[in-house]
């Protein structure tokens, strides 16, 4: 079947667990018969939510949308530090968890909010030398990573279970919250790695009914009801106050 090139727009994902943003860009290319389909920030496997594709003319807006802020909820697991900084991971090291405050542990978080350099975890999709470092990471090498100007612009403990924590960030592009988490263990002396991890809002785009698909549609090639979710370029300029 010939590729349809007539489409244009921005689509809103609510990715599952357990596959890659490749795998959704690669099932919507099918579902809608068009091969100019990119994403705007990847999600590790694990995590859920936003994934924002951009369709045919939409492709132009990438680097824009993907410059834009995010906001996600996550959970953490003080205790032990794992090789991918989430619970994908081996375990690294494992170490008693005190009895924490509030007060101790939002003191960490407080040492990450506002501008700060944050090194990338080696499971990472950054290149060195035209070689994703994920791939270098599953060969056993480490690499010096060059450390990243991050922001994080407002941030909030939901809830304190120890060993566990709940949160919510807003952070700058480029930023990884499972570096974040790792970190926030670090700064209390006992480890953590990240559990859980949903994407809630790219920029200005937040999930409403009506303005988004789930892989399930994707997948299941329910095309008339993703294309229903499909926003124009009309649309996301409106919504930008562009």
């Amino acid at each position: 079947m010939k590729s349809d090139d007539s489409l244009n727009g921005v689509l809103l994902v609510d990715k599952d667990p357990d596959m890659t943003s490749h795998d959704v860009v690669a099932v919507a290319r099918r579902c809608l018969n068009t091969k100019k389909i990119g994403h705007c920030g990847t999600l590790d496997p694990m995590a859920t939510g936003m994934l924002i594709l951009v369709i045919g003319n939409g492709t132009k807006l990438q680097d824009l949308l993907m410059s834009e802020d995010k906001e996600y909820t996550g959970s953490f697991r003080l205790g032990a530090t794992t090789s991918t900084q989430d619970r994908e991971g081996q375990i690294l090291e494992e170490k008693p968890v005190p009895d924490f405050t509030e007060a101790q542990i939002r003191d960490a978080f407080d040492c990450y909010r506002g501008d700060f350099y944050q090194t990338p975890p080696m499971v990472s999709a950054i290149k060195i030398d035209g070689v994703p470092l994920y791939k270098l990471a599953r060969q056993g090498q480490e690499v010096e990573r060059k450390p990243r100007f991050v922001r994080v612009y407002d941030y909030q403990i939901n809830k304190i279970a120890v060993p566990d924590v709940d949160f919510r960030v807003v952070c700058s592009k480029g930023f990884y919250v499972r570096t974040y988490a790792h970190d926030i263990g670090m700064t209390l002396g006992c480890g953590a790695h990240l559990t859980a991890l949903r994407r809630t809002r790219s920029g200005h785009f937040k999930f409403q009914p009506g303005n988004h698909t789930t892989f399930a549609a994707l997948k299941e090639g329910r095309r008339e009801e993703v294309l229903s979710a499909m926003m124009s370029l009309y649309d996301v300029s409106k919504l930008r106050g562009a």
